[in-house]
């Protein structure tokens, strides 16, 4: 996506869901299942057209230099010869990457991609000199320009982004010195990524499937075993490969949080806390709040974790047994055309233009639906302003693959009617609200199953599916934001990171979380080095945005099935006009217009309620499993 002209946010939709790949070239695949990319460019030869014409602007940038405070007009030249040259530089990028990701073996795709690259590359280089220039002029006269020329307006939030800046604004001579410096502070993230999924020597281990190399993708596989045995020796194995390396590991995230603070000391912000969270315009007590409401609702946890233990028929519950599925898998197999149906289905209660929409884009073709050798894993939406939105899955006709397919369309009518709402530059939005779009559609999946669900057995396997995901969502993300919470404390008043007081400090949270000392969950002395395995701790307080999303759509999500039932709107309405507001006001105020105010307890309170009323359904139907029994 795009980079804003004055703020620089970077912005990317994706899921990331590690999706198995199925035989099949892609030559093979119906047509209505793959995206239509020549909605962009017809041909490569248009591609590398535009990509010329963008590129000869470029250089012609440097003539707005030093003018942009001449005047209104002087002003709204310069943001709209940059901001011509962006739209070109997101439909470049978009084809590029996209034509890459149908089939990674392809070189040609790949030279497109770079192309792509390098022209932004220029074009950052080339506008490097707007936000201080900005910067230099008065507030009040900027503002005094926006109040002069109405066609400033689209720029408005860009401009008071730059201006709600100033105060943690060096000089322009100071700034690059900081610039230069944050390229060597992030050499902590780069070690650590060479180390960890390079250099490492990973163990082959003995399973009883037969021998495996132990690296990360194999131990997801192999901590959802559902032979005990196998699962404890792959934690075991694993993290123990990891303690080897505990020095090293510590020296590279000790590098990247003396990089936070370093940033965090020369802007002017009271901690790495602030820093991180200003660029978003987010109140730290929204990080701290949900921090504490996490550990007020460790009971919550805890019950979920005893439920567990007595669906997987443990004697003792341990931290080996947290991925395993409560539910043996129900044979629940889709096609494509049916899981576009049911996630039509699920989303009435958004209202008939919402379904009508994405029905439309499913028929045109903004979705590439099945795997094929080379494809890119996973899942993803992007889009194209002025164009539509694109998505990209790995389908397999798995109830997974469905929820995939909403969550992904969530994110697509997201940027659908954004884009239908808003100007470019504020088309965009935050990632503090973009994932709330996506989970609210995996939870009216969730709920629409359930009313059609009539066994127990499917019942157990979509509920239990669901406890999963807020287990892991709301309290292991929460977890992960308390241990780089307090890391970056500890680091600001001066005490030493090194590898065995991160292992330290993380299982004890751990070992708290999860009701070690009260006989709940066991937590063995090897997970302790689990931080290690967690490479978003190199992003800077960034984790936390899963949990409050989950939160903030849990509770949309049942005021909308509750409203729907009642026949009312007024709920449905406010969210979708958040949906298309883009970035035109604050995260936190986007979702305030949408009824859910993330400063306060209240939206967590529900989304915990929830959890509770799950898992009161699913012990219900185990007593009345057991009953029949006797």
């Amino acid at each position: 996506m795009r980079k804003p002209i004055l703020t620089f946010l970077t912005f990317a939709l994706s899921a990331g869901m590690a999706l198995p790949a199925l035989a099949g070239e892609r030559s093979a695949i119906p047509e209505k299942y793959m995206w239509q990319l020549e909605d962009i460019f017809a041909t490569e030869q248009a591609w590398e057209q535009t990509r010329a014409i963008a590129a000869a602007r470029v250089p012609g940038l440097a003539a707005h230099r030093g003018h942009l405070g001449d005047s209104a007009k002087a002003l709204l030249a310069g943001l709209d010869a940059v901001t011509a040259i962006q739209m070109d530089l997101v439909k470049l990028s978009v084809y590029a990457s996209s034509r890459s990701d149908e089939d990674t073996r392809l070189a040609r795709p790949r030279e497109l991609k770079q192309g792509a690259q390098k022209l932004e590359v220029e074009l950052a280089s080339a506008t490097a000199w707007i936000r201080p220039e900005i910067l230099s002029l008065d507030p009040a006269k900027v503002r005094g320009f926006l109040a002069q020329e109405p066609k400033l307006a689209p720029y408005r939030v860009d401009l008071e982004n730059v201006l709600r800046w100033k105060p943690h604004t060096l000089s322009a001579a100071e700034e690059q010195i900081a610039a230069l410096a944050s390229d060597l502070t992030d050499t902590g993230s780069t070690s650590y990524g060479t180390l960890k999924d390079a250099d490492l020597p990973y163990p082959t281990v003995k399973f009883s499937t037969g021998e495996a190399r132990l690296d990360s993708a194999a131990f997801t596989l192999y901590r959802a075993s559902k032979v005990k045995a196998d699962r404890d020796l792959a934690f075991q194995r694993f993290f123990g490969t990891l303690k080897g390396y505990e020095r090293t590991f510590g020296t590279t995230l000790d590098a990247q949080i003396k990089g936070h603070l370093f940033d965090a000391k020369v802007h002017r912000f009271d901690s790495a806390l602030q820093a991180a969270l200003f660029q978003n315009d987010i109140p730290t007590t929204v990080y701290t709040q949900l921090v504490a409401d996490v550990r007020r609702s460790l009971p919550s946890l805890h019950r979920f974790l005893k439920l567990r233990q007595r669906m997987l028929g443990l004697e003792k519950l341990s931290y080996q047994d947290l991925y395993v599925p409560m539910v043996g898998k129900v044979d629940l197999r889709f096609e494509p055309d049916e899981a576009r149906a049911i996630t039509l289905e699920a989303l009435a209660p958004l209202g008939a233009p919402y379904v009508a929409a994405l029905r439309k884009g499913f028929e045109s073709r903004w979705t590439d639906f099945l795997p094929s050798p080379g494809k890119r894993s996973g899942a993803y939406s992007t889009g194209v302003y002025g164009i539509h939105p694109f998505q990209l899955l790995n389908f397999n006709g798995q109830y997974e693959d469905v929820s995939t397919l909403a969550h992904e369309s969530g994110h697509s009518m997201h940027t659908f009617l954004s884009y239908q709402a808003q100007p470019f530059q504020t088309s965009d939005y935050p990632i503090f609200v973009a994932e709330v779009a996506s989970t609210l559609n995996e939870n009216l999946l969730l709920h629409h199953m359930l009313g059609k669900a009539k066994d127990d057995s499917t019942r157990l396997a979509l509920l239990g599916n669901a406890l999963d995901g807020l287990r892991q969502t709301l309290f292991r993300q929460a977890l992960f934001a308390d241990f780089e919470l307090q890391v970056h404390q500890r680091a600001e008043r001066g005490e030493p990171t090194t590898g065995e007081t991160l292992s330290e400090l993380y299982l004890k949270l751990v070992r708290d979380y999860y009701g070690h000392d009260k006989g709940v969950c066991q937590v063995d002395d090897a997970m302790a080095m689990e931080w290690a395995y967690i490479p978003h701790f190199y992003r800077g307080f960034y984790v936390f945005q899963y949990s409050t999303s989950m939160v903030a759509s849990t509770s949309i999500a049942k005021a909308i099935r509750e409203e729907t039932k009642v026949g009312g709107t007024k709920v449905r309405d406010a969210y979708l006009n958040m949906l298309s507001s883009g970035s035109s006001k604050p995260a936190i105020d986007l979702l305030k217009g949408a009824g859910v105010d993330m400063t306060t307890s209240e939206p967590f309170n529900k989304a915990i309620a929830e959890m509770n009323g799950i898992m009161d359904e699913m012990e219900a139907i185990l007593a009345r499993q057991e009953k029949g029994k006797k």
